[in-house]
This record gives C-alpha cells, sequence and structure tokens, in this order.
C-alpha cells in the first residue's frame, strides 16, 4: 500500500462513513465470538480503523508489515500492542489467540498465497476459536482504489469459504456486504480505466449520509440472511476443537 494511504486512512478512520459501517458490520457478525478478556489480534490491521474496536472486548495485538501503520495505530489507541510482521510469518506461539482479524490483506500482491497466510492465522487461534476474514468482493471490479493499494486480486464469497476449509476450519458464516455499491463501483471502474487514486479523498460524508442509511438497512438485512455478492466479502471460521465462544477464556 502507498504510504500515504495510510495517513488518509487515519485521518478519516473516526469521520468516514466507510469505516464507521464497516466496524459496526464486524461488531454485529463477530463480536457474538468475542467472550470477555478475549486475547485478540489485528492482522493487516493499519492504522486500526477497522480492528481497534475489539479492544474493548479483551486484549488486542495488532500487526502490520508496515512500521509508520503501527506508528499511526499506537498514537490513536494506545492501549494495543503492535507488533511489525508479515501475515505469512507471524512471531507467535501455537494457539496463542482466541480470535484474529483480517481485513484486506489477502488481496494485496505482497501476498504470494492467501491460503498460507490464512494457515498462518490458523495456527496462532486456539482451538475453537474464529478468524474472520474481509476482502474486496467481485473478482473482475479491479479500480483505481486497488492500484494505490497495490491489490493483486479481489475475492467471491465463495473463494474465502475455499480458503477456510482448506485450511481446517469450519465455515460459520460468509457472506457478500455492499452489494449495493456494485454497481456504481463497476461504473467507476469503466471510467477510471488506467488511473491511481484513493476511495478516502471523496464522499467520506457518504453522499450526506445515504450511503451510511443503505449500510444500515443492509446490516439488518445480514442479521437474517446471507448476500451471495458484494463488494465486500466476508466469512468467519472456527478451528477445530470442543471449546466454543462462549465458554471461559484461561
Amino acid at each position: 500500500m502507498e504510504l500515504e494511504e495510510y495517513r488518509r486512512m487515519a485521518a478519516v478512520e473516526q469521520s468516514h462513513w466507510w469505516y464507521r459501517s464497516t466496524r459496526a458490520l464486524l461488531a454485529q457478525v463477530l463480536g457474538p465470538s468475542l467472550a470477555p478478556g478475549a486475547r485478540l489480534l489485528d492482522v493487516g490491521g493499519g492504522t486500526g480503523a477497522t480492528g481497534a474496536w475489539m479492544a474493548a472486548r479483551g486484549r488486542l495485538v495488532a500487526v502490520d508489515v508496515e512500521p509508520i501503520a503501527l506508528g499511526l495505530y499506537r498514537e490513536r489507541h494506545p492501549d494495543v500492542a503492535g507488533v511489525a510482521a508479515d501475515v505469512r510469518r507471524l512471531p507467535f506461539a501455537d494457539a496463542s489467540f482466541d480470535a484474529a482479524l483480517c481485513v484486506t490483506v489477502l488481496y494485496h500482491a505482497g501476498v504470494s498465497s492467501p491460503s498460507e497466510a490464512v494457515a498462518e492465522l490458523a495456527r496462532v487461534v486456539r482451538p475453537g476459536g474464529v478468524v474472520c476474514l474481509w476482502e474486496p468482493g467481485v473478482r473482475r471490479l479491479r479500480r483505481a482504489h486497488d492500484r494505490v493499494t497495490h491489490g493483486a486480486r479481489r475475492f467471491a464469497v465463495a473463494d474465502l469459504r475455499a480458503l477456510l476449509v482448506d485450511n481446517g476450519l469450519t465455515v460459520e458464516r460468509a457472506t457478500g456486504a455492499y452489494a449495493f455499491l456494485v454497481p456504481p463501483a463497476a461504473v467507476k471502474m469503466v471510467l477510471e480505466r488506467g488511473e491511481t487514486s484513493s476511495d478516502l479523498d471523496r464522499n467520506a460524508g457518504g453522499l450526506g449520509g445515504v450511503l451510511g442509511a443503505a449500510a444500515r438497512a443492509e446490516r439488518a438485512v445480514l442479521r437474517r440472511a446471507s448476500l451471495p455478492f458484494g463488494l465486500s466479502v466476508l466469512a468467519v471460521g472456527r478451528t477445530p476443537g470442543l471449546r466454543g465462544p462462549t465458554d471461559p477464556v484461561v
């Protein structure tokens, strides 16, 4: 990712409609699996815009390969421990965490094997713990923003399911998100062909609150059903083991 993009993220993480909506959806989907005092991992956490909310649920460690990202994370979320590391070589013992969140990491050009990265996430999560993946959706929808963030691939819901299953996890939830953004994003892809630009430079307020309202309506739907596609896709998997999300953490 371009280093300037981290500064953009840090500047708008509390105000941008997408970050607010994404945190709300992650809390809705992943939150019930986080027992009080859980050991939590935010992998590729950037500046904390999508994962720092977990610090209120337990003991959170943030990992990112870029030191500037970790510096911005700690500056805004001083209670979170930061570790510089590659998702494919995490410096933690087996079963060190109860849950791991990985948001928009596997699509990066620097991650040559998404499956290898998911295997490493599964390794550091305890038996019966959870791994949550969130990635850009619609495989063919490569846009100007993907070039800024050095994105090499996008995913279908089925791709995230397969990544979890192939690494021994049981899929508890897999769905698309921001499905309402796919048509306008497709138009933008055509208009921006060959360009490089960041989505964070525009529409922080979400068209006067319209996009935020659409995201809230979609979250209501996602409480009862899953979507087959979306501009983002997410999946939650559980590692093999007997302990469930409400069992005490030791």
